[in-house]
């Protein structure tokens, strides 16, 4: 049985992909494990450039801890980019990490789309 965060953190997930998908990108994995890392989302962003996103998913239902986006430090910008380098070094394909918010401390969803954050 899932925990209520676990459950919550899925459907942040759905809603991500679905937002993803709706925007034309080709979804090509979910919680892929990379070594010790894991991608939440694994997609192609048409472009143009086409590149090889790899999408952290936040989402928050309070203040309690702060901003879903203040929540992603930069030891985990890196672990997404050890990810990315790891995957895409014998492709030699262009590559990038995003953010993508599922904020609900409204009530309702709000999705925010962060792109091409910086590495550490």
């Amino acid at each position: 049985m899932k925990t209520a965060r676990q459950q919550a953190g899925r459907k942040a997930e759905e809603e991500a992909a679905a937002h993803l998908a709706l925007s034309g990108w080709r979804l090509l994995g979910r919680n892929v494990v990379v070594g010790r890392d894991e991608i939440d989302i694994l997609a192609i962003d048409p472009g143009p450039p086409a590149e090889l996103v790899f999408v952290e998913v936040r989402s928050a239902t309070s203040n309690q801890f702060g901003t879903p986006e203040e929540r992603v430090d930069r030891d985990k910008v890196a672990h997404l980019y050890r990810a990315s380098r790891a995957l895409t070094a014998a492709t030699g394909l262009r590559r990038r990490v995003d953010l993508v918010v599922v904020d609900r401390r409204s009530g309702q969803s709000v999705v925010r789309h962060l792109r091409a954050l910086e590495p550490a």
